[in-house]
């Protein structure tokens, strides 16, 4: 499942400002950081995942579709849809399981008040 064009971050200024004035908030598994943007019609989503979290390109593309799959899941329940949503897969994600990387994800979400 690809994320549409529309609803990821593909701009470096994007990515400064979300990391200069935004929120984040750091699990075991992820890192989830977020800015609110009046201006946005819906939820906008980037997903790292380094040589760090995963030296296989195949286990980092792993960690990537479990976090988009997430973000799709729980998107409609989100407390405000117009912000920017930045993940950091963590070293830990890729010997974590599905359900305890989901978990930690949605902890981190609420953390940030994304999620009531």
């Amino acid at each position: 499942m690809k994320l549409p064009r529309s609803s990821s971050i593909n701009q470096a200024e994007d990515f400064l400002r979300i990391r200069k004035t935004g929120q984040a908030k750091a699990g075991r598994f992820v890192i989830v950081s977020t800015l609110a943007d009046s201006s946005l019609p819906s939820v906008r989503a980037a997903f790292i995942t380094s040589k760090r979290a995963a030296k296989k390109a195949h286990d980092r593309n792993l960690i990537r579709r479990r976090l988009r799959s997430y973000l799709q899941a729980h998107t409609p329940q989100f407390t405000d849809p117009s912000r920017f949503v930045v993940t950091i897969a963590r070293p830990g994600a890729k010997s974590a399981t599905n359900a305890e990387l989901e978990a930690d994800w949605l902890r981190q979400c609420r953390r940030l008040k994304l999620l009531p």
